[in-house]
Order: C-alpha cells, then sequence, then structure tokens
C-alpha cells in the first residue's frame, strides 16, 4: 500500500477545512491536473461526500466499486482509499472536510453518532434515496453571502444535520452490527477505553477486564477496525487529545496530565507519532 498516494485537503482560501466541488468543477480541475490520478487508487487525509443528482455511475472505494445514481451518496472516510471513474458522466457535487473542522464544530454527540466518521468499517458507505437537493441548496445559498464571521459555524451546522439525518435514515448501519456476533465485546471495549484511557493504554489491562486473553481482544477489534487493538486505544487518546485543545483554554501541561501522562515530554512525543505534528503545533494552527 506504500504506493498509494495521500492526499492533503484543499479547499477555498477564505473557508477553512470545508468545500464543495460540482462534478463540472471537479473535472475541470482533473483536465487542468493533479499531482495524483484521480482514477487509480488514493488514500484522503479528509472527509467527503459524494452526492449525485443526475445520471448514473461508479465510484470505487477501499477497491471495491459501488454503482451511483440520482439520489445516491456516498460517505468516503478519513484514511479510506477511493478513486473516481474515468468519464464521469453523472452530475452531482463532491462535499469535503476535515477532521479539525468535525472537532471545531460538531458536538460530541454527533461525533458518536455518525459512526461512519470514525467507524466506517461498521457500515455501508452507500446510501440511496437521500433528500441532497435541500443539502446542496442550503450549502449554494450560504457560500453565495459571502465570507461572514458565522460562515463556517453555519455550514458546519447544515453539514451536521444533513449527517445525522443520513446516519438515522441508513438501515445498513443496524444490519451490520446485528449480524456482527463480536460487535457487543467490541462496543464494550470502546466503552472500556472512553472510561479508562487516562488510566492505562496498555491492550492487557483491558483484556483482562473483559475476561478474554489478548490474543482475542486483538482478533475483534480488527474485525472492526482493521486494526489492533492498541493502535485503537492510541486512536481515542489522540482524538480526546485534539478534542481537549480545541475546545478548552488548558495548558498543554494540564492537558497532557488529564490524558494519563505523567511527563509532558512523553506527551509531546506520544502525540508527534501519531498525528505528525507537535501539540504546540497543532494548538497554533487551529
Amino acid at each position: 500500500m506504500n504506493n498509494i498516494p495521500s492526499i492533503a485537503f484543499e479547499g477555498q482560501e477564505h473557508i477553512r477545512d470545508f468545500d464543495v466541488l460540482s462534478m463540472a468543477e471537479l473535472s475541470a480541475k482533473i483536465d487542468k491536473g493533479l499531482d495524483h490520478n484521480p482514477w487509480q487508487p488514493h488514500r484522503i487525509t479528509f472527509f467527503a461526500l459524494l452526492l449525485v443528482t443526475e445520471g448514473s455511475g461508479y465510484h470505487k472505494i477501499d477497491l471495491k466499486t459501488y454503482p451511483v445514481k440520482r439520489g445516491s451518496v456516498l460517505k468516503i472516510a478519513k484514511g479510506q482509499v477511493h478513486a473516481f471513474q474515468e468519464d464521469i458522466n453523472y452530475q452531482g457535487a463532491l462535499v469535503i472536510f476535515t477532521e479539525d473542522f468535525i472537532l471545531k464544530y460538531f458536538s460530541k454527540f454527533s461525533v458518536e453518532y455518525i459512526s461512519h466518521l470514525y467507524n466506517y468499517h461498521l457500515s455501508e458507505p452507500l446510501v440511496e434515496n437521500t433528500r441532497l437537493e435541500p443539502f446542496l441548496k442550503q450549502l449554494g445559498e450560504e457560500f453565495k453571502r459571502g465570507p461572514s464571521v458565522a460562515q463556517q459555524n453555519i455550514l458546519a451546522k447544515i453539514l451536521e444535520l444533513y449527517l445525522l439525518r443520513l446516519e438515522r435514515d441508513d438501515a445498513s448501519n443496524s444490519l451490520v452490527r446485528q449480524n456482527q456476533p463480536h460487535y457487543p465485546l467490541f462496543l464494550e471495549f470502546r466503552n472500556l477505553v472512553e472510561k479508562q484511557y487516562v488510566k492505562t493504554r496498555n491492550v492487557k489491562d483491558y483484556a483482562e477486564m473483559l475476561h478474554v486473553s489478548t490474543a482475542h481482544l486483538n482478533q475483534v477489534v480488527k474485525e472492526f477496525t482493521l486494526n489492533t487493538a492498541k493502535h485503537f486505544i492510541d486512536g481515542f487518546v489522540i482524538l480526546e487529545t485534539k478534542r481537549a485543545i480545541a475546545s478548552t483554554n488548558s495548558s498543554l501541561k494540564e492537558i497532557a496530565y488529564a490524558m494519563g501522562f505523567d511527563e509532558v515530554t512523553n506527551f509531546t512525543k506520544f502525540f508527534k507519532k501519531h498525528s505528525g505534528i507537535t501539540p504546540k503545533r497543532f494548538k497554533a494552527e487551529f
């Protein structure tokens, strides 16, 4: 997978971490030339919604081909690999937004409820028969008003509400969960991590709390996340750290201790290892 390019967010200058591209605008950008081949698998470091308003075609996510038509919405999560068809013969839009945008403007309930944001492995990305026209119309009207102090908040609320409705109406989520025999154990593990991550990031400790072996816990977590239990724990700690930095005025030293780190240097090393930047730089750029 090392040959799969990783694509960073690229939006408009006056709007940070959020953008909407019509398929016509996207095609024009492709014609001008990109630093990657959009028809070949590429990994995104942000989130995307592909919405189809007219016509039909297909789109590939994690090497699986999904047919799309009017009313289709494809949810593409951060870290997923996707590819466009070579001749895009459908109309619609691509809504893109970053993790920072979610953490800054979405409620904690929404982040947890909209499972595809971080648990895309639990549901299918394709949702059909959605009311996407009113959503795109609202976004379009807000963009036309031009930049303002409140614009990012308004755009975020429009997106948050749409994603909540999409999640509620997507029957595949509950079906997927019901058909997974190990899902209750995974949920119990996830809930334990949320409660105990400050006290321990050790997989063995969680396995003992759940009365299972470390090997079995890793196997179960991999079923749902495609990664190890340790990866899940560390990812949650990073998410909580980013939330704390984004939503509080606490110092990095205070946040480090709140996250269960005895030394700020260890906290900084941990954050940089998993985020690519130091917490100080993340705070400055947020």
